[in-house]
């Protein structure tokens, strides 16, 4: 009696191992396309952290410029020698004594021209 019983005890193993691993495998089976079907989201989420950076980017640039802008705001309203300096760099005046030194931006090359008509 204890050799059938070893038998059953053996076929019971085999069929309860082979039962885990179908199981197993119909879970991955069902899972894959679960997976991939968050494929186009985990696409659309990194283009979206690519835009913000951008975003962030240009914020940046744009609060720098109005530091800028603020700075020479203040200098406008509450200096008059800023003033007087703009006034005679825009009418291209200059007072008794003074030396004035003009450097002219480089002149765009040819090929520069072509691509930014």
């Amino acid at each position: 009696m204890s050799d059938s019983g070893f038998k059953a005890q053996s076929g019971a193993g085999i069929w309860h191992s082979l039962n885990r691993f179908v199981f197993t495998l119909i879970v991955l089976a069902a899972s894959v396309p679960i997976a991939y079907s968050f494929l186009p989201e985990v696409k659309k989420r990194k283009e979206h952290d690519a835009i913000i950076e951008q975003l962030k980017a240009e914020i940046d640039q744009e609060q720098l410029k109005l530091q800028r802008y603020e700075r020479e705001e203040k200098l406008l309203r509450l200096d008059p020698e800023y003033i007087s300096m703009i006034a005679r760099d825009r009418l291209e005046l200059m007072k008794e004594g003074e030396t004035i030194f003009r450097i002219d931006p480089p002149k765009p090359s040819r090929a520069q021209m072509k691509l930014n008509p």
